[in-house]
């Protein structure tokens, strides 16, 4: 009887996690990070959600959850590395401008950077 009740288990385990892999065209994507703003809230929020899903047992429903969370983390970490290494090109134009005591370009890339920088830690 034991070996039908594990038996179950598992192919109640794969009903529930095939539908989350079942065609590239029926993919989850995740939620979109088109700004900073929303990948910053969304790296957030899920965040949290994935620390909630890891706090309790790793059962196929929460393996599936935590592979649909993923999705938008990723697009969140997506948006947030293209954001630092633009970021990191506006810096660069302060320290290549500071060297030439380019003023104007000191204090305008300087400002950039430094608002564009604070969207990520306030």
């Amino acid at each position: 009887m034991t070996i039908l009740r594990h038996f179950t288990a598992v192919a109640a385990s794969l009903l529930i996690a095939v539908p989350a892999f079942a065609s590239d065209s029926d993919h989850f994507k995740g939620h979109p990070a088109n700004t900073l703003e929303q990948a910053i809230a969304n790296f957030s929020e899920y965040n949290n959600k994935l620390e909630k899903v890891l706090a309790g047992d790793l059962t196929p429903e929460a393996m599936n959850e935590v592979h649909l969370l993923t999705y938008t983390l990723e697009n969140a970490l997506q948006k947030l590395d293209d954001e630092i290494d633009a970021l990191e090109d506006t810096l660069e134009k302060v320290h290549k401008a500071s060297e030439r005591a380019d003023t104007d370009t000191v204090r305008s890339a300087g400002e950039q950077y430094l608002s564009n920088s604070r969207e990520i830690v306030k």
